[in-house]
């Protein structure tokens, strides 16, 4: 059954890189063209083009995100999130390591290039979009194959789509199988077995540690 969630969440992601750097960043005040981040518990007021004596540079910012660039990679970042990466010369294994609130996991990802918010839901059979999220990631799902899918309040007919590709921080998988329900729900995407049946899980404590397979 698939369960639809909407809550916060802390995220932490682990990237491989080809030199050693362990930064925790927060961005705690956004506005257009500028950003506040705490680097290592050390507030920087950064401006578009501008980089922190730790290495961070502000690529763009408004209102709702930010976009930082670390060591050549970009990522988006919300207001309140608390973003650890660390970069380390002894594994290229990709992983993302999840914190919840309420018991939930949130994380961002991307889909056929298209940033998707997803909740990880191991209770759903597959990758679940709703109508308008299939759509605003170039899926014609309405030309493939009908199926039934049973929700929380229901069964309701569905689209078995394959998705090109699918990333989050930096595992990145193709050809993914993905169910798009033809309405508003899941209001946010679910991030079922389709892939997670594809990385490695573990779990301490609270954390949830996804990690690419060779």
């Amino acid at each position: 059954m698939i369960k639809l969630w909407i809550v916060g969440v802390i995220i932490l992601l682990n990237t491989s890189l080809a030199w050693s750097k362990d930064l925790s960043i927060v961005v705690v005040g956004l506005f257009k063209n500028q950003a506040v981040v705490e680097i290592n518990h050390q507030q920087r007021l950064l401006k578009v083009g501008k980089t922190s004596p730790e290495g961070v540079t502000l690529i763009s910012a408004n209102s709702k995100k930010a976009v930082l660039e670390i060591d050549g990679i970009k990522r988006t970042y919300q207001l309140g999130e608390h973003i650890s990466s660390s970069f380390s010369s002894t594994t290229a294994q990709a992983e993302v390591n999840l914190w919840p609130t309420n018991g939930m996991y949130l994380t961002t990802g991307i889909v056929n290039g298209y940033t998707v918010d997803f909740v990880v839901d191991t209770g759903a059979s597959a990758i679940a979009l709703n109508a308008e999220t299939a759509t605003r990631v170039g899926l014609d799902y309405l030309e493939a194959p009908k199926i039934q899918i049973k929700t929380a309040s229901g069964t309701e007919i569905g689209y078995d789509v394959t998705l090109a590709s699918v990333q989050v921080g930096d595992i990145t998988l193709h050809d993914v199988r993905a169910m798009v329900i033809d309405g508003k729900e899941p209001q946010r995407a679910l991030l079922g077995m389709t892939f997670l049946d594809q990385v490695e899980i573990n779990r301490s404590d609270k954390k949830m540690n996804l990690k690419q397979k060779y």
